[in-house]
């Protein structure tokens, strides 16, 4: 009897070290190091569940069972849902640890697409088209219709859909703005904001000078004055790319819709996409009596309310050349 007991004690014993070996090594596979060698991107469909993904998983080396996976998770996980996107992966991370990456706790990828203050939509084609992660192919965008800023997107996701995004941005926040515009603007229509303030983006390179530069060619407009805006002649030769040098004579000259030297009014469209601040400054122009400006060698303008004074600042723009060797 004694021995009998013995025996079962020790049956007892082995299936409660196996039972402790097993839960070990269950514990183990989903909390210890798993068997992906290096960092990886992983990319999750939309639809996909805990269940449809482990083959993935293990497919890609990064968990060495989806079978396993699947029932680590269903016992071990949280039950939250993983979400679609491209993830990072760490090396060897641990079965617990991709579970709460795909429900979106941690290292989710962000991928940008950005559109600078002033970008013609040619090279907003252009950027798109050099997405590797992007399908499909998309047109020239029409001029003025792309907000700048910064563009989140998913690997495979189309060209067409990112464009419609940014052109989505530009219309909600051209209404905004409107909304909200000064009586004192020039702009007529919510079109024509957009093309002044695309000059307004293209003539200066310093935001305090948005608003002055817009109360500017506000003044001119109101006087029937041509606007004379330099980059109003190279738009119909570039389509906004930089020209690479000096405007020749004959550019300054040539007719057409958008040069501003000899036509008055507005161009016939943007030359460039504007951001928000030179929207909001066409809409809200500061109060000045000034006509003329002129570089001031900063990166700036000198401003002028009269052409004897203008003259005054040109002349010292020249001597500013002068001593740089520029002429």
């Amino acid at each position: 009897m004694i021995a009998r007991i013995g025996k079962v004690r020790l049956v007892i014993l082995g299936v409660l070290l196996l039972a402790a070996a097993w839960g070990t090594h269950f514990l183990w596979g989903w909390y210890g190091p798993g068997p992906l060698a290096k960092d990886t991107a992983f990319v999750v469909p939309d639809g996909a569940s805990v269940g449809s993904i482990a083959d993935k998983l293990e497919a890609e080396g990064a968990v060495a069972s989806a079978t396993t996976f699947r029932a680590r998770a269903r016992l071990l996980g949280d039950k939250a849902p993983i979400k679609a996107g491209e993830f990072s992966l760490p090396a060897h991370a641990s079965g617990s640890t991709i579970l709460k990456i795909l429900q979106g706790e941690q290292g989710t990828l962000r991928r940008l697409v950005t559109v600078p203050e002033g970008m013609p939509a040619i090279m907003v084609q252009e950027r798109l088209m050099a997405q590797p992660l992007l399908t499909g192919t998309v047109d020239v965008p029409e001029e003025g219709t792309v907000l700048p800023d910064s563009y989140e997107i998913r690997r495979g996701e189309s060209r067409k859909a990112v464009l419609a995004r940014m052109q989505a941005a530009m219309a909600k926040t051209l209404a905004d703005l409107w909304a909200q515009r000064s009586p004192d603007t020039v702009a007529k229509t919510p079109q024509e904001a957009v093309i002044l303030a695309s000059i307004v983006e293209k003539e200066t390179g310093k935001p305090a000078e948005r608003r002055m530069v817009a109360g500017l060619y506000s003044n001119r407009l109101r006087k029937g004055m041509l606007l004379q805006a330099d980059p109003t002649i190279i738009y119909p030769i570039t389509r906004g790319k930089p020209l690479g040098r000096r405007i020749r004579q004959s550019e300054i000259q040539a007719v057409n819709d958008y040069n501003t030297y000899s036509m008055t009014g507005l161009p016939k469209g943007p030359i460039t996409n504007p951001g928000r601040a030179s929207i909001e400054a066409v809409l809200h122009p500061a109060k000045t009596e000034a006509l003329y400006m002129v570089a001031d060698g900063t990166g700036g303008h000198v401003f002028a309310d009269t052409l004897a004074e203008h003259n005054a600042n040109v002349a010292k723009w020249f001597a500013i050349r002068r001593a740089r060797g520029d002429l």
